[in-house]
């Protein structure tokens, strides 16, 4: 994920993170704002520099793949 797509989709993705990754607080998500930078600090600040970084991290990077986008309408069949 690059700072735009975080920025552009931070309503969504926050929702979740915070789901998915548990020790984000509510001052966390909204220090970082949607913030590239702010939120790789954040990451570092919760979960160090271990195993549990590098799977968020992993996991943030494939979030724009795997995430349906927010705009899409869908219609009744």
């Amino acid at each position: 994920m690059n700072a735009d797509q975080l920025k552009g989709k931070w309503m969504q993705f926050k929702g979740e993170l915070k789901q998915q990754w548990g020790k984000f607080t509510d001052d966390d998500l909204q220090q970082i704002e949607g913030s590239y930078d702010r939120f790789v600090g954040k990451v570092q600040e919760r979960y160090g520099s271990g195993d549990a970084q590098s799977d968020l991290m992993k996991w943030a990077d494939e979030w724009p793949q795997t995430s349906p986008p927010k705009d899409v309408a869908t219609t009744p069949t």
